[in-house]
């Protein structure tokens, strides 16, 4: 089933925030790794989508 969406609407999600990827990785707890791989898909500023779908976070098992 479809709906409509509002172009208004979509922008005002907080995904679309950007953020810095220094920021986002201390916020998140990644490794300096992780983080200069982040750095190099896309600089130094993404959105946090983009940073939520392709940070990697190794699993944390007691």
């Amino acid at each position: 089933m479809s709906s409509h969406v509002a172009i208004e609407k979509v922008g005002e999600t907080k995904l679309r925030e950007v953020w810095s990827i220094e920021d986002f990785s201390r916020r998140h707890r990644i490794c300096k790794e992780e983080e200069v791989r982040l750095k190099k898909l896309f600089g130094d500023f993404a959105t946090k989508q983009e940073l939520l779908s392709n940070a990697q976070r190794p699993p944390l098992f007691r």
